[in-house]
């Protein structure tokens, strides 16, 4: 027996602020009744103490998440020196205390260069990363600690834009897998007093650089207006796509390609992923240059409208 639907079927991308206090589930939880969305997921998890871009994608977006979660990111935080938590930020227990001193702007400069490029980071105790098929913030929760290999991040850009006593604001513009609490914790240990993170803020999102975003209140009061004023808060699913070349089919070959088959396209990039559209002018998903030369669906919408 077919499972039945609940909600509706929509497809695009909600660039939300998230506010503060909130779990990034619990908020994507609400968007998705607020819109009474049958499918949503969000792409990258918000601690309930940062805020920021939290894209909410509905329906066939959710087919793309994965891009967003593997893109760069940017945040602005603020680092409290002198002190170092159980979590690595606000909400741990202070372990350890340590003067604060006075650090010149060459040290700072010594700092962005220290932090910036290809670096080495170990994951925290209190991440979602498993280990033997557990969380490891579980583990952490229990008093338990194991070995993490360190990773290999990019911080593309690494600003020092406050320094006030014993607080630090920096904006950090990383790979995946940045850890803005750690490098907190690593900038504290290179200036000699800890620090821990107090605040976060997700400026932007690679593909979503220059889209404003949008906050739950507004969410909420459009709600009270009816679908169709929610709806144009809505991104087009492949808004975050954009920096793979756009090829247009044919009807011929978007007639196969939709139906799983590779074809031929003139004059088409010779290698990697690409945007596929249709005729018509209707996203089709995304399909991947073979080494023959033709193009092969790699992900695709479900239905074409």
């Amino acid at each position: 027996m077919a499972r039945r639907k609940r909600g509706r079927d929509l497809s695009g991308v909600l660039l939300l602020n998230k506010p503060l206090g909130d779990s990034s589930n619990g908020i994507l939880q609400r968007v998705k009744r607020l819109y009474n969305a049958n499918k949503a997921g969000h792409t990258g998890a918000l601690d309930p103490l940062a805020s920021g871009m939290l894209p909410i994608c509905f329906g066939e977006a959710t087919k793309f998440s994965s891009y967003l979660l593997n893109s760069d990111k940017c945040y602005i935080a603020t680092c409290k020196l002198g002190a170092t938590t159980t979590t690595g930020d606000a909400e741990g227990e202070v372990v350890q205390q340590r003067p604060v001193g006075v650090y010149s702007r060459a040290l700072m400069a010594q700092v962005v260069a220290r932090f910036s490029g290809e670096i080495e980071q170990i994951p925290p105790m209190y991440s979602a990363l498993k280990h033997k098929g557990q969380p490891l913030y579980k583990l952490a929760r229990r008093g338990e600690e194991v070995e993490r290999k360190a990773r290999s991040i990019t911080i593309h850009r690494l600003d020092i834009l406050r320094h006030e006593g014993d607080e630090l604001d920096i904006r950090v513009c990383s790979s995946k897998g940045t850890y803005i609490r750690t490098l907190a914790e690593d900038i504290g240990e290179f200036l000699g007093c800890g620090a821990h993170l107090t605040a976060l803020h997700r400026e932007w999102v690679a593909g979503y650089e220059d889209h404003p975003m949008v906050s739950l209140a507004l969410v909420e009061q459009l709600a009270e207006q009816g679908f169709e004023q929610l709806d144009e808060k809505l991104l087009p699913m492949e808004a975050a796509l954009k920096d793979f070349p756009q090829v247009e089919l044919d009807a011929d070959a978007s007639f196969y390609i939709c139906r799983g088959q590779q074809v031929f396209v003139a004059n088409s990039p010779p290698c990697g992923l690409l945007r596929l559209y249709s005729h018509e002018k209707a996203f089709l998903g995304l399909g991947e240059v073979q080494s023959d030369g033709r193009i092969a669906p790699k992900r695709l919408v479900s239905s074409v409208e």
